[in-house]
Order: C-alpha cells, then sequence, then structure tokens
C-alpha cells in the first residue's frame, strides 16, 4: 500500500472486461445485488480498466472521475463503504475516510462490452489495496458484486464461472475460475458497432424482464442445464460445443428481452449483419461463433489461428466501427 501526504493511502489496480458465453439475467436478490442464474464467462484481454482509489482525509464526501469527468459517486460509494467497514472491522485508519476514485477504459463505457464489469473489480482491487486489505480473491468477488454483478467474474482471468448461490446474506454468490487462459487459448473479436452508452441500463432492463415477459421462467428453469453443459464443453476443450451453445444461450436471452414489455432491443442493424456474417464465415468453412450481451456490440469466439480472418470479415460488415482481436485475459492485478 502506498502512503501519499496527510494520511491518505492509495492504490491502482487494472480489470478486464469480460463476456459471458452462458449468460446473467436477473437478480434474485436486488439490495445484495445477487444473480437469478449463474454464468460462465471468458475474460477479454484487449478490454479493461484501469482504477486509482485514494483515501484522505480532507475530503467531505467521496468523488468519482470517469475518463477525467467529475460523474455520479453513488454505486462507488456503496462499494466503498463495504471497503470502510472491513477497515473498521480491523482497526485501519481508512475507515473514517473519503475516497477520490479515478477511472478510464480503453474501450467504450456503458455500449454493451461490460465497461462496469471491469470497472467495479478494478474498484475493488484498488479500494481493498489503498484501505490496507489483503482479501482473498473470493471476498474481492463478493465485493464487486455489490458494484456489478458481472463484475464478480471480471476478478479472475481465462474462463469464469459465477454462482448465483442461496444463502440469504449472498455469502455464496460468487465468482471462481474455472480454467486458466493458458490451459486452452483462445481468439474473441470484438465488433463495435456503436460507441455510444446503451439506450436502456441492464439493471432496469433486467427488472422488467422479471416483471413482464412470459419467457422469463423459463430462463431461470433451463440455467442450470446451459451451465452444467458448458462445464462440460470446457473441461473437454470442444470448441464446436462451446460455440453452439454460446450462441443458443444469446440468443435465448435476446428472445426473452424481445417478450419485455416494452421490448428491449439492444441491437441495431450492424449488429444483425454481423450475426449473418459469422453465419457465412461458418458456411465457409471457418470455425467461428456470436455473443451478444445487453448492448448492440458482437463478439465472435473463434480459435487464435481463425483471428485474422474473422477480424477481416467483421470490419467489413456496414456500421462496423472497429473490429478488435482479444486474447483471453489474466485476473485483476495490482498496477501500484
Amino acid at each position: 500500500m502506498d502512503q501519499p501526504i496527510d494520511g491518505g493511502a492509495t492504490a491502482v489496480a487494472r480489470a478486464h472486461s469480460n463476456i459471458a458465453l452462458v449468460k446473467y439475467w436477473g437478480k434474485r436478490d436486488a439490495t445484495l445485488n445477487t444473480p437469478a442464474v449463474g454464468s460462465i464467462s471468458v475474460t477479454l484481454d484487449a478490454l479493461y480498466t484501469d482504477t486509482r482509489v485514494t483515501f484522505a482525509p480532507d475530503l467531505a464526501v467521496d468523488e468519482f472521475w470517469l475518463a477525467g469527468c467529475r460523474s455520479d459517486a453513488t454505486r462507488i460509494t456503496h462499494v466503498l463503504d463495504l471497503v470502510r467497514g472491513y477497515a473498521a472491522s480491523m482497526g485501519l485508519p481508512t475507515a473514517g475516510l473519503n475516497a477520490v476514485v479515478s477511472s478510464t477504459n480503453n474501450f467504450p463505457t456503458g455500449a454493451g462490452l461490460a465497461s462496469s464489469a471491469s470497472g467495479f473489480a478494478a474498484l475493488a482491487l484498488a479500494a481493498s489495496g489503498a484501505a490496507g486489505l489483503a482479501l482473498p480473491a473470493r471476498e474481492l468477488s463478493i465485493l464487486a458484486r455489490h458494484g456489478s454483478g458481472s463484475a464478480a467474474r471480471s476478478i479472475f482471468g481465462g474462463f469464469a464461472e459465477m454462482h448465483a448461490g442461496t444463502a440469504a446474506d449472498g455469502s455464496d454468490a460468487y465468482a471462481e475460475e474455472l480454467l486458466d487462459r493458458a490451459d486452452w487459448p483462445l481468439a474473441v473479436v470484438v465488433a463495435i458497432t456503436e460507441h455510444s452508452e446503451k439506450s436502456i441500463n441492464s439493471t432496469i432492463g433486467m427488472n422488467e424482464s422479471k416483471a413482464s415477459s412470459p419467457f422469463y421462467q423459463a430462463w431461470l428453469d433451463s440455467a442450470d442445464g446451459d451451465l452444467a453443459e458448458m462445464r462440460g464443453a470446457i473441461h473437454d476443450r470442444d470448441f464446436t460445443r462451446l460455440g453452439e451453445l454460446s450462441e443458443y444461450n444469446c440468443l435465448k436471452l435476446h428472445a426473452l428481452m424481445l417478450t419485455t414489455r416494452p421490448a428491449l432491443i439492444y441491437w441495431n442493424a450492424a449488429t444483425v449483419a454481423a450475426m449473418h456474417a459469422v453465419q457465412g464465415l461458418r458456411a465457409a468453412g471457418v470455425s467461428a461463433y456470436f455473443t451478444i450481451d445487453a448492448g448492440p456490440q458482437v463478439k465472435v469466439l473463434c480459435r487464435p489461428g481463425d483471428a485474422a480472418a474473422v477480424q477481416h470479415a467483421m470490419a467489413l460488415v456496414p456500421g462496423v466501427h472497429e473490429a478488435r482481436i482479444s486474447a483471453l485475459g489474466p485476473a485483476a492485478f495490482r498496477l501500484e
């Protein structure tokens, strides 16, 4: 832990975005931010958030700066309050201090690329470090989950699984690594079709789906089967099975969104065109599969040797602004 002037404490951390292969949508407990279903994801090396946290005695309130602009600190303060609670239980001086949090993303924020996942994972690691805490990975995952459900997975690299849990206090709702990125190197081509923030926040969308979609219960009931099948595909290193299930689970999620009232339509024309382009790649013999979260961006799973061909095909899709190749990423780590 660094100790700057005036008794404050600073730490900087980097966490990478992740893309769910088996999706999370819906909350079991909104207060604890526990998911209604489990999820499995891959962490992306090419997309990350850097976050600096400084606890200082001269701050009247927490401050949050995103890409150099002062932003709403409500969700940040919620996580910081938990960190301060940990610090108080250990008698650390940071327990009574407010903090300045400064974050930057190397990719569009709030646009369906899981910036909240990398952002809150980086916050959990940096804030706990700045407070003088050395939390184990499971506790960091739970801490990150309080900010964003998908952030629990970005604490880990490679393949990670988030457990929905059943405990009333949320203590069993955490993520863990399923497979190290070095054990099965894959590539993901990220086709960015929109740079602006998505029109409907994911939390709002989840609540609307739960309240109105006739498919919501079926979504819950089928989750365990998809998770078991995906674990098997990862264990067997079966790329075809992994890709087919990723597409199936993605389209099942968007069917749920489309049957929400009012409908949650996150796709744009380039999103649909990119999906067709991926199907065209497969017809031409390139093993590639798409997945899409709550947003218009298309992520294409492929083997590393096919990544350049997939990137080229995505770049040719009208409306795709950028096609970025990513390897699987590492666990969150301290920069300072």
